[in-house]
């Protein structure tokens, strides 16, 4: 059965590394674009054409590539400006949806405010706040995880193991392991995209149900999505690894790649 597929992009983030700013850091403008074509000269007979390009674009338009056609930003309050910048998703072509965060202790509870919208659906996982390569990313984890897998991890290579959730598999890309932040690592690879099946969505909804049932809510530290898809492998979930050996990846979140990513995203994308 061809499942539809369903874009998430968890907006809960106070960006407090990057602050103060003036607007949601999904909206940070990172280069520009152009309608038509992209013109390397005479900017300024061609200025009614240039636009700024925000950075969660860059994102929902490797979406969209892959046939995405369906997403949900999940918005922390006061983050109006993101639904008013995009509407209702025609400037990509996509029909984007504004769904709101409940508790504020990480990823994964933000993520399972969707469950109701996406439990019999393909979830496609990214963060508005980074700048990812190969374009075709979430076209070959798609690829991937329709030959079975619960979930398909992307991965990137990366010298920063503190920043990542680093990921541990073998030959035939099966994920044994995934380590939140080590202050050192022998491991290469950190994952940044995602895509699963709607039983990784059931788990994900049980495991944060159960945390609410049985912690003082209060007192809970902030939960990485890294540990949940660990607490998969461990109940047996069939985890599995797409390596883009020469993709790259910057998150704006932290200010060293937030100049890194202005620099190089100087001309038009």
């Amino acid at each position: 059965m061809n499942r539809r597929i369903i874009g998430l992009l968890p907006a809960g983030g106070q960006a407090t590394r990057i602050s103060p700013l003036p607007l949601s850091k999904e909206l940070y403008p990172i280069g520009f674009q152009f309608k038509n074509i992209c013109y390397q000269n005479n900017f300024n007979d061609k200025e009614d054409k240039l636009h700024p390009k925000v950075v969660s674009h860059y994102l929902l338009e490797k979406m969209r590539l892959a046939g995405i056609e369906t997403a949900y930003f999940i918005l922390r309050p006061g983050k109006w400006d993101i639904p008013a910048y995009f509407g209702d998703g025609s400037m990509l072509e996509m029909n984007l949806g504004y769904l709101m965060m409940g508790l504020p202790h990480g990823v994964p509870f933000t993520l399972d405010q969707a469950y109701p919208f996406v439990q019999d659906a393909i979830v496609a996982l990214g963060f508005p706040d980074i700048l990812f390569e190969p374009l075709d990313g979430f076209q070959r984890i798609i690829a991937r995880q329709a030959l079975g897998a619960d979930v398909v991890l992307g991965l990137f290579p990366t010298e920063q193991p503190q920043k990542a959730g680093m990921v541990d598999f073998d030959s035939t890309g099966k994920v044994s392991l995934i380590v939140e932040k080590p202050p050192q690592s022998n491991l290469r690879y950190m994952w940044a995209i995602a895509v699963w099946a709607p039983a990784f969505t059931e788990f994900l909804h049980s495991f944060v149900s159960n945390l609410k049932l049985t912690n003082d809510l209060l007192s809970l530290p902030e939960l990485p999505i890294g540990n949940v898809i660990q607490a998969a492998i461990q109940q047996g979930m069939r985890v599995e690894a797409e390596v883009f050996d020469n993709g790259s990846y910057l998150d704006i979140g932290t200010p060293s790649d937030l100049m890194l990513a202005v620099q190089r995203f100087a001309g038009c994308t």
